[in-house]
């Protein structure tokens, strides 16, 4: 099968189209042949090997060959002998781990569901870790109600667009902050209220938030820590050494907490979202599709940072 392979850090042009073996499912897991994928903050990271924290989680790849991604969306081709929830022949979506840049994927069953019926193969191949993401840091780390203030700091980006969407679905009053080309955009996903950060500092506004979700990593604990209540929480999802320090001294002392946490893609998880996604509470941001053998040009510009929503990968 033809596979996007990555044989040591670098630049994009690392990523190399190759002929390589189709994986063969074992006992739990179903192999899927893949419609759509995606371009998430993991890939590229993982792919640059600029970051301490991916090299000590990937190792160092100067040899072996790697097929990064790490959702997708597409058809059960067969199943092994313990599966029970996949039938060959459904159209599924999920992830969690690496290989979706590739003709085919197998993948356990607890990691895979239906996919949305109102939804095309590309966008739900952007909900597993996207949406994910967004749904297990404001309801499992931020213990999100009804009522509270909310702002999301990136919320038109991969993560933010779905968290916007989520914490107004747990019914809370959401501030979405983006630059001046995304206001529009983060208005249609039903922000309460939208901040440009090229006009205004939200740390400087007077507010006061029961949850920060820094989804793009481009604030601190420190500066947000005057525009949280006095039980807030700031969530983080690009976790550093200063991050983990901060986490374990507020546990410890103070009101106001920092947490992060490792998202883990599941059939419960999957499930909730799809029923969502049918009733019409949240959709799919895609700002542009490549093609497979495109992946090095679907990195580049992912890697800018500026996408609005999700980058698709098209198998």
């Amino acid at each position: 099968m033809k596979a996007i392979v990555c044989t040591k850090f670098g630049p994009p042009n690392v990523l190399q189209l190759r002929e390589v073996a189709k994986p063969i499912p074992k006992d739990n897991e179903v192999l899927i042949k893949i419609y759509a994928t995606t371009v998430n903050p993991i890939d590229w990271k993982f792919r640059s090997g600029k970051m301490f924290l991916v090299r000590l989680i990937s190792g160092l790849i100067k040899s072996k060959a790697n097929v990064l991604g790490v959702e997708l969306a597409g058809i059960v081709e067969s199943t092994g002998k313990d599966v029970r929830f996949i039938k060959q022949g459904d159209q599924v979506y999920g992830g969690g781990r690496n290989g979706a840049y590739a003709e085919y994927i197998t993948l356990r069953q607890e990691n895979v569901a239906l996919k949305p019926d109102n939804m095309t193969y590309e966008e739900a191949a952007a909900i597993p870790i996207g949406a994910i993401s967004a749904l297990q840091f404001l309801r499992d780390k931020g213990n999100i109600q009804s009522g509270q203030k909310v702002l999301i700091n990136g919320a038109s980006g991969g993560v933010g667009t779905f968290a916007v969407q989520l914490a107004k679905y747990f019914g809370a009053q959401v501030t979405g902050v983006c630059s001046s080309t995304n206001v529009e955009l983060v208005k249609s996903l039903r922000a309460d209220n939208v901040i440009d950060y090229t006009k205004e500092d939200f740390t400087k506004s007077g507010q006061a938030y029961d949850i920060i979700f820094d989804v793009v990593g481009k604030s601190s604990f420190l500066r947000c820590k005057s525009s949280l209540k006095k039980k807030g929480v700031y969530l983080v999802a690009t976790p550093t050494l200063v991050v983990i320090l901060q986490m374990l001294w507020t546990l410890i002392v103070g009101s106001k907490k920092v947490k992060f946490m490792l998202v883990k893609p599941g059939i419960k998880d999957l499930v909730f979202l799809k029923d969502l996604i049918e009733a019409g509470k949240i959709k799919t941001v895609i700002d542009r599709a490549y093609t497979l053998d495109q992946a090095a040009k679907a990195h580049h510009y992912a890697e800018k940072g500026h996408a609005k929503g999700k980058v698709v990968i098209i198998v």
